[in-house]
């Protein structure tokens, strides 16, 4: 068969290509709208502009992360109801909005709601691209295409520290020049909106609303000569399946090898925020500023954290088809805790002292490249991977909701805990929570890595069926 889109002058893999990096703009605006607040926060924070104190510097912060959480949790529901494209097409153009909101905010109380709209977009994109992505690949290429978003999410927060430290170099002494670094944000959304207008529904879904046709009609555009037919009976087959499937339900939750695989899943998503790894990406500047840089040297030493996170981003998906989940998130955890308590101990014994912003900046870039290098890509894979068919969906969207309420509380006490308790306290205990989770994860983590869906299930049964029966045993 001719391909169908030559017409058109695309092949399929050049119009997967252009669906990929269209959509992923999601992940890009998710990762400047998290990353844009390290830098704008120093100068809104001024007595003649958003005059902020600890509490409302924490709010301000936070704010977009307890949107995320809800947009997770509602994102993904309203995908399924109304399309994959519709939503990323309504999100993008909630992004331009609550930017623009952001930007022209006269007071905190203002910001605050539109932060919050922001969270709800950032919140629906991290749901809804990844799945749409994955509907719209062939298998073969599902997991590089899919964790195109990981990367264009750290490439987005590079892109705010390296803009924030240019703005702030170039018109620093605007009273205004936060706005500018806000501003940016529209323009990701704006090409977003415009190139989901030439990219087609996910043809997964249209195929589970009955829309047969289309679907096959998409698939001739994406895949190879002959394959388009073969893979729409394939979406159908897995349709029919899953409606045979009896959904999981909160009732589930008193099912013991069930509770635990949620409660497993809550802890690694609770994990790798509680590193504190947001707090370097939200206050980074901050923290700089705290050990000695000033506002606009803590900006571009800022740039640094960004550019390791990207290329660290690269080794973690190289890792991943190497090591286990299992290592990789002890390694990584280790290694965390072992960083945020040299940054609680050498911020203390070089206080005052020209080289403590130098130690500071080298051991957040440490932290970043191992935390993105070894916790980030364990930790999406894993909870897809732990969930067998049936409990996905409750199980991932409770421990993303986990994930983004563990955000949230850390991005609103991390100004107060460094006003109360200093740099050096609030990465004590930042380090002692690490302990914690390291504990946790050796624990109740399985490996994963090479084990069916099936053979992790049956794991979960037997472990708790054997934990039952020596516990009978002995009250016998």
């Amino acid at each position: 068969m001719a391909n169908q889109v030559t017409e058109k002058g695309r092949t399929p893999k050049a119009f997967l290509r252009i669906i990929t990096l269209v959509s992923t703009f999601g992940g890009l605006l998710f990762g400047y709208d998290t990353g844009v607040i390290n830098g704008a926060l120093p100068y809104m924070a001024k007595p003649d502009q958003l005059n902020l104190t600890p509490l409302t510097e924490g709010l301000v912060t936070s704010s977009l992360l307890l949107g995320a959480a809800l947009g997770a949790v509602f994102g993904g529901r309203l995908s399924d109801r109304n399309g994959r494209r519709k939503n990323i097409l309504s999100l993008a153009l909630l992004f331009f909005i609550a930017a623009l909101g952001c930007t022209f905010s006269p007071n905190a109380g203002i910001m605050l709601v539109f932060r919050f709209l922001l969270g709800l977009a950032v919140g629906g994109a991290s749901v809804t691209v990844p799945t749409f992505l994955a509907e719209m690949a062939p298998v073969e290429r599902r997991g590089r295409l899919v964790t195109q978003n990981e990367l264009m999410i750290v490439t987005g927060q590079f892109l705010a520290f390296a803009l924030n430290a240019t703005i702030a170099s170039t018109l620093g002494e605007n009273d205004h020049v936060w706005r500018y670094m806000l501003v940016v944000a529209t323009l990701p959304a704006v090409v977003l909106w415009f190139g989901m207008l030439i990219v087609p529904e996910s043809p997964r879904w249209l195929a589970a609303h009955g829309k047969v046709g289309e679907a096959l009609r998409v698939l001739q555009q994406v895949r190879e000569e002959n394959r388009a037919q073969a893979e729409l009976q394939e979406i159908k087959a897995a349709i029919a399946t899953e409606s045979e499937i009896q959904k999981a339900t909160m009732k589930d939750l008193n099912v013991p090898w069930v509770r635990r695989i949620v409660v497993l899943g809550i802890g690694i998503a609770m994990s790798s925020q509680l590193t504190g790894v947001n707090s370097i990406m939200y206050y980074g500047s901050e923290i700089l500023k705290e050990a000695g840089f000033a506002t606009k040297a803590a900006l571009i030493g800022n740039v640094a954290n960004g550019v390791i996170s990207v290329l660290a981003t690269f080794v973690g998906i190289w890792l991943l088809g190497k090591v286990g989940r299992r290592s990789m998130m002890l390694w990584g955890l280790t290694g965390t805790t072992t960083v945020l308590l040299l940054i609680g101990v050498f911020s203390s014994l070089l206080k005052g002292n020209e080289s403590l912003p130098y130690v500071i900046l080298s051991l957040t870039v440490t932290f970043l490249a191992i935390m993105q290098g070894a916790i980030g890509p364990v930790l999406w894979v894993s909870l897809s991977e732990i969930f067998p068919l049936r409990l996905r969906g409750l199980g991932m969207g409770i421990s993303v909701f986990f994930l983004w309420i563990t955000n949230f509380v850390i991005g609103l006490l991390f100004p107060i805990l460094i006003q109360k308790v200093g740099l050096s306290g609030t990465f004590y205990a930042f380090a002692a929570i690490g302990v914690v989770s390291i504990i946790f994860i050796w624990k109740t983590m399985p490996e994963t890595k090479g084990r069916s869906l099936e053979e992790i299930e049956s794991y979960f049964r037997t472990y708790d069926e054997v934990h039952i029966d020596q516990k009978t045993a002995v009250s016998k």
